[in-house]
């Protein structure tokens, strides 16, 4: 077979019409093997005959798409100075487009003897036979006209979901798209998605991921798939297509479909760590290719791995062809793969430069000047498991947040703890507090309540403890400080009195949730009650657990859901581009935002530290909103009053006078269980400024100084 000396850029495989250059870095390496592998497993080996700057390549004339190929790496096996080179051990490439198997898991996979242990001798067991191969790809795909749909932040509605969850149990999906990413684009859910309002959705992992080896020995799956083995592949399980590395071709056409749809697509991504994990995991790419450069070790002991996310490595971020890396990896999916912006799982850990998060890491100031990635939406989950690892408010200006501060507070205000209710009104105003001072505006604050992980809503309003047997670790996993409150019994029950106050409490998350300013985002599943019977740490459950049961979907609260993203959608007031002043706007009477106590009176600031206090009122001004419409036309809109008591009493209030509104009409209450849902009829009811109304315990009403209902008509 000939071989070229061919070129070291692009690194990875990469086929131009007669035949395929393959690029490897490793500074560590003597030399690196090419290993081509027939449709019968009958491998080829070729050792590639250039290095420019530590980057091994060469190329193959005749070698197209569908050819499976590895690397093997020659050079030191040296645990004690972080070197782990074994030539006997295939290895996935860094840059692979697809990937085609999975691990079969052996003793072989592993670099060390067993009976030596991980700083021993390296094994000479073979693992190709065990081993999943990277794929060539065709570079083409005709997008057509497909376009970003690019919505702007403030009128963003996130939506995280699983691309096997949501699909598997649906039966209107064919039986032979579910679990797979032409399901997800299939008409049905495209429906579901378009007619709860979503412009958004944010993928659990996509990446080609491992699962555990632990995990296998327990007859468990990485359901979740944050084990990313590959970060330029999309997974191949989640593929219908049946032919080695046409997974491409099928994620194109889901994103393409979804893109057509006005929805954008946005991938959870996890550059915070591998699925090889410490010295004692898998030789499967990186350790074998290099070490010392791809993962942070430990200075005084290069044996062992530094860890701050909890799963036996990190990556090193501090490392130029790391750093690389990621941002290829980042490019590659927006400029071929069209995806909308990146969830960066643990960002907190790609920030460490030495061991503190750096604000001004290289890694930020990588994506601040790349002008690919900085014009996309990226989100931080800002924390990771190190020291000092939780950083909610301090991302860079390009950057909004999975806002943790919004979730436990509006959980703590709804299950009635101990509090401040000035925490409760930061939160429901996009959090100021955090990111005004950093140059960002509202769409700064990722707002949820529920997320992958931890409880569904459901569950939220119905365990007090996690229920996690099923996941194989005697319910030691999994997060024990839920704040969630089981309204009076643990799990299901009969008694209709707990069912309609857990069927209440999770309209009032909605209700604050798209309410709130900033950026929501729903947990897929929540709008038809979905649960996973109290587990909280369903990672590994790739089961009946997880998928949604869409028998089983609650109708009237899906209905619900729709209707209040409907409302935020024709509202401006709630999805505000800037932040509220708390002073008269446009040269109104009244301030933009105003805050009441039950007797009608504007909150003073004793008021607000008052720590029993579980209710309030808020008045929103449709007439002071200051930013502009996308032409520079002003933007006005109707004005609104909510009362948020989450008290277990009743409370009466007394609307606000004269110059906040000449009336008011009831918008929706969450206290009703019925099929009008809690939104009014056509013909609402009707009340004058001063008028006592009375507010249900755990509930929220809201009204508008116009009759909207009449308007939207």
């Amino acid at each position: 077979m000939e071989l070229w000396p061919g070129q070291p850029f692009p690194l990875g495989a990469t086929y131009d019409g007669t035949g395929t250059n393959f690029s490897v870095f490793s500074e560590v390496a003597e030399r690196v093997e090419l290993c081509l592998f027939d449709a019968d497993g009958t491998e080829r080996r070729l050792t590639l005959p250039e290095v420019t700057a530590f980057i091994h390549h060469g190329y193959v004339p005749g070698v197209g798409p569908g050819q499976c190929y590895g690397f093997r790496v020659h050079g030191p096996w040296d645990p004690a100075s972080g070197a782990r080179c074994n030539p006997q051990k295939l290895l996935l490439d860094p840059y692979a487009k697809a990937v085609d198997g999975q691990v079969i898991w052996s003793e072989a996979v592993f670099p060390y003897r067993f009976d030596e242990g991980p700083n021993g001798p390296m094994s000479l067991s073979d693992s190709a036979p065990f081993m999943p191969k990277s794929v060539v790809t065709s570079p083409y795909f005709d997008w057509g006209d497909d376009r970003h749909p690019r919505h702007p932040w403030h009128e963003t509605i996130l939506y995280e979901a699983h691309v096997k969850g949501i699909t598997m149990r649906h039966p209107d999906v064919p039986p032979e798209l579910r679990g797979t990413y032409s399901g997800l684009a299939s008409p049905p859910v495209l429906e579901h998605l378009h007619r709860l309002g979503v412009t958004a959705i944010e993928l659990m992992p996509v990446h080609q991921f491992i699962h555990d080896h632990r995990l296998h020995e327990l007859g468990l799956r990485n359901y979740w798939g944050y084990n990313s083995i590959a970060y330029l592949a999309p997974h191949n399980e989640y593929s219908s297509y049946g032919q080695i590395g046409q997974q491409v071709q099928e994620f194109k056409h889901m994103v393409k479909t979804l893109h057509a749809a006005g929805i954008e697509v946005i991938l959870d991504v996890v550059y915070n760590h591998t699925a090889e994990g410490d010295e004692h995991g898998p030789m499967l790419c990186f350790k074998g290719i290099d070490n010392a450069a791809y993962y942070r070790l430990d200075p005084n002991d290069p044996r062992r791995y530094i860890d701050y996310t909890g799963t036996g490595n990190s990556l090193n971020m501090r490392h130029p062809h790391v750093l690389q890396l990621v941002m290829d990896s980042l490019r590659y999916w927006v400029l071929e793969m069209h995806v909308d912006g990146f969830r960066f799982d643990l960002a907190a850990a790609l920030a460490r430069e030495l061991h503190d998060v750096d604000k001004l890491s290289s890694f930020f100031d990588l994506i601040q000047q790349d002008p690919v990635v900085s014009q996309v939406k990226l989100i931080a989950e800002p924390w990771d498991v190190g020291e000092g690892g939780y950083q909610v408010g301090n991302f860079p200006p390009l950057w909004s947040e999975w806002n943790g501060k919004y979730r436990d507070e509006v959980r703590d205000f709804w299950r009635g703890a101990d509090h401040s209710i000035a925490e409760f009104a930061y939160r429901f105003t996009g959090s100021s507090d955090l990111y005004e001072t950093t140059g960002r505006t509202p769409s700064a604050s990722i707002n949820f309540v529920t997320c992958h992980d931890g409880f569904t809503l459901t569950d939220l309003v119905s365990y007090n403890q996690k229920h996690n047997g099923a996941n194989g670790e005697e319910n030691r996993d999994g997060a024990d400080d839920n704040r969630s409150w089981n309204c009076g019994v643990e799990g299901p029950t009969d008694d209709e009195a707990v069912n309609a106050l857990r069927r209440r409490q999770r309209r009032n998350f909605l209700v604050t949730l798209l309410l709130s300013q900033g950026v929501p985002m729903m947990l897929g599943g929540d709008e038809i009650g979905r649960t996973q019977h109290g587990n909280n740490n369903a990672y590994n459950q790739d089961n009946e657990i997880s998928w949604f049961d869409w028998g089983a979907a609650d109708r009237q609260l899906l209905e619900f859901t729709r209707r209040l993203a409907k409302l935020r959608r024709h509202h401006p007031v709630f999805r505000r581009r800037r932040w509220f002043q708390g002073r008269p706007i446009m040269g109104e009477e009244v301030d933009d935002i105003s805050w009441f106590t039950p007797e009608g009176r504007l909150m003073l600031p004793e008021d607000w530290q008052v720590s029993f206090a579980r209710s309030l009122g808020v008045f929103l001004n449709g007439d002071a909103i200051a930013a502009p419409g996308p032409r520079g036309e002003r933007i006005v809109d109707a004005s609104f009053f909510v009362i948020f008591n989450a008290s277990d009493s009743d409370i009466d209030y007394v609307l606000p006078p004269n110059e906040y509104a000449d009336q008011w009409f009831e918008v929706l209450t969450t206290v009703p269980d019925d099929p009008d849902l809690g939104f009014p009829k056509p013909i609402v009811e009707r009340f004058k400024p001063g008028d006592i109304i009375n507010s249900a315990a755990r509930s929220v009403r809201l009204l508008a100084g116009t009759d909207i209902y009449r308007d939207d008509d």
